[in-house]
């Protein structure tokens, strides 16, 4: 269990201490350290506190003209600075979160060779595959606690961005720093470049990945498995979360890893618990249990099989029995999944409805079983998507299910926004107000029938910081559904609409700051029940979160 520093080690001195974001402090060196670091004359003379540098670099940045030009600001700030970074982060979550990942983050990945400034993280090029280990040795900080490594072949709702899927990593680790207090310096984006099949990217003469269509199979697989062995060998123990990995890779790399080090998949794992979340806020509106619910998945990739993993556990712990994945629908492009489709993945074919139990759902033209056919049959009371179909959720489909249940729990969580499902504001028209919402993209404020109401983002961030300060905070060896699982029922148990079925299904953004560390501790504790971590009492834990919890401020430089 590893304290933060008192006080930050920097060996450079002059031009090459500013140009360390680490160490950079900027106009706040003191007078007496510009002169023992080497950097009069090198700053303008005033000296400025960390709020006064917050309130100059917020001004810089609502004069950029959109909101692109933001995120490309705030990625130049941390790259400059990243103590002042976070602090005007910090200050203005509600309004810098959505500009630093999503929904910004799409444009910035998709056009992420346009707006490339400066090195961050670790590229690993697919014909490097023999040099591995000697790249990871040229990471630009020593001690790694946490990893989030993609392959950009799936990145959001945006589908194949090649290289540009670092800017995914990167965000999701300032995520992690913001919320989960991970030091900065302890933190490592990566992005395994094997190709991309995207022909526009392939076709820019400025996209800086490996100009290559993206490789598959056996190939592909022996290419992770080179990655996952250096990092065994030189970052032992270190935290590493899979990112925006496509169907066919997502689930099987997750299985074949899980029990090697101490992973996840956000995507699969993080996604389902965040949604658990946002149902047990829901179900604390409607008065109902998760064993009784009849629940329909549009979009049966990686995330929508992980989210009926953990809605199928969740039943079983309330009792609900080997009936409980019968009480999943998965819908995807071929309609309804049921056992006699071909070519269904594993882990479809683990929650495809029996044929004998849908024959007599009704079929279009193409004799597939429509979303609009399962939630009238079915009589469903939870819809969620994440097929990444912008107007999936149309107004038939709504009136279904609504017709047939007093309040809809509905929630399209594809995002970015043109990607997703329905829009608040439809949902609510065409449920007469009725429906229980949760997206995955941010909304404004609602106004329907008179009254204003707040929609809550399923976002991803509510959960992985904390389990990543709660699994690193105990030394746990592993990250498992039962943690992740938790982290889902301690954030679901402070859902605003537990008090007030008017508030939002989930908490603000600007109150997570203050969660975080009671649902790491609950993740930490879940870590020692289950033996993934050695024991302590839980007031040793709780010292332990607090003590590594970093947040910006200027420490002592030596």
């Amino acid at each position: 269990m590893r304290a933060l520093a008192d006080t930050v080690h920097s060996l450079p001195t002059g031009t090459a201490l500013l140009e360390d974001p680490i160490a950079n402090r900027g106009t706040a060196f003191t007078s007496e350290e510009r002169f023992r670091l080497r950097l009069d004359g090198l700053l303008p003379p005033v000296v400025e506190t960390l709020e006064q540098q917050c309130a100059r670099a917020y001004e810089a940045y609502r004069r950029k003209a959109d909101d692109l030009e933001r995120h490309i600001y705030l990625r130049a700030l941390q790259d400059n600075n990243e103590t002042l970074c976070y602090a005007v982060l910090r200050q203005h979550l509600t309004e810098m979160v959505p500009v630093v990942y999503t929904p910004v983050v799409a444009q910035a990945c998709a056009q992420f060779s346009q707006i490339y400034r400066r090195p961050r993280g670790l590229f690993l090029p697919y014909p490097m595959a023999d040099r591995l280990e000697l790249l990871l040795e040229n990471r630009p900080r020593r001690e790694v606690e946490a990893i989030v490594v993609t392959d950009g072949e799936r990145v959001l709702g945006i589908g194949d961005q090649g290289a540009g899927g670092m800017g995914i990593s990167i965000g999701k680790l300032q995520l992690y720093t913001l919320f989960g207090g991970i030091e900065p310096s302890r933190t490592l984006p990566i992005c395994l470049d094997v190709g991309t099949n995207n022909a526009e990217h392939l076709a820019e003469p400025d996209y800086i990945g490996w100009r290559h269509e993206r490789v598959g199979g056996d190939a592909y697989f022996d290419f992770v498995d080179r990655f996952v062995t250096a990092v065994k060998r030189v970052l032992p123990g270190v935290l590493l979360q899979w990112e925006d990995f496509a169907r066919s890779h997502a689930a099987p790399l997750l299985e074949r890893y899980r029990d090697q080090l101490c992973t996840f998949n956000d995507d699969i794992q993080g996604t389902a618990s965040v949604v658990v979340a946002a149902l047990t806020g829901a179900l604390g509106v409607t008065g109902g249990r998760f064993r009784d619910q009849r629940i329909v998945i549009a979009g049966a990739g990686s995330a929508g099989v992980g989210l009926a993993a953990y809605l199928v556990q969740v039943m079983r712990s309330e009792g609900g029995g080997e009936g409980a994945q019968r009480q999943i629908f998965l819908v995807d492009r071929q309609g309804l999944i049921h056992d006699r489709l071909p070519d269904l993945t594993p882990g479809q074919r683990a929650y495809a409805q029996p044929f004998e139990a849908v024959a007599a759902f009704r079929r279009d033209e193409s004799g597939c079983i429509p979303l609009d056919a399962v939630l009238e049959t079915s009589v469903a009371t939870v819809l969620l998507g994440v097929s990444a179909q912008c107007g999936l959720f149309d107004e038939k489909a709504v009136r279904t299910m609504a017709a047939r249940v007093e309040r809809p729990i509905i929630f399209p969580l594809s995002n970015p926004r043109e990607r997703c499902e329905a829009t608040p504001h439809d949902l609510l028209r065409w449920t007469d107000g009725r429906a229980l919402i949760a997206t995955g993209t941010p909304y404004e404020a609602v106004t329907y029938a008179g009254v204003t109401r707040r929609v809550a983002q399923c976002n991803n961030v509510y959960v992985f910081p904390a389990v990543g300060l709660g699994v690193l905070s105990v030394g746990a060896r592993r990250v498992t559904d039962g943690m992740m699982l938790t982290a889902a029922r301690a954030l679901g148990a402070r859902s605003p609409a537990r008090k007030n079925p008017s508030e939002p299904l989930l908490p603000p953004l600007d109150e997570l700051l203050g969660l975080t560390q009671e649902i790491a501790l609950a993740v930490a504790r879940e870590a020692q029940e289950s033996g993934m971590a050695p024991a302590s009492s839980e007031d040793a834990v709780r010292a332990a979160i607090a003590a590594r919890f970093w947040t910006p401020s200027y420490r002592p430089l030596l």
